[in-house]
């Protein structure tokens, strides 16, 4: 039987692991960032702490662009 998702807002998720590996720091990195304040949003399913991409990929894109105001490109003279 194939299974399909029917729901568009059941996206992809990661656990603290992957997208720790994916990012290549360590779990306690992730933790420690939540814990400032200056992690990517998660949930819990029971005691895992999980991550919707969309939530990863947005939380990047704002590191990304604070990085672009503290450290502007100089234009090639």
């Amino acid at each position: 039987m194939e299974t399909t998702n029917a729901n568009p807002a059941l996206e992809a998720v990661l656990s603290i692991s992957e997208l720790a590996a994916d990012l290549g720091v360590s779990v306690q990195a992730i933790y420690d960032l939540r814990s400032q304040g200056r992690g990517p949003r998660g949930f819990r399913v029971g005691r895992q702490l999980r991550f919707r991409i969309s939530e990863v990929e947005a939380w990047l894109t704002g590191l990304e662009e604070a990085d672009q105001r503290r450290h502007p490109r100089r234009s090639a003279l």
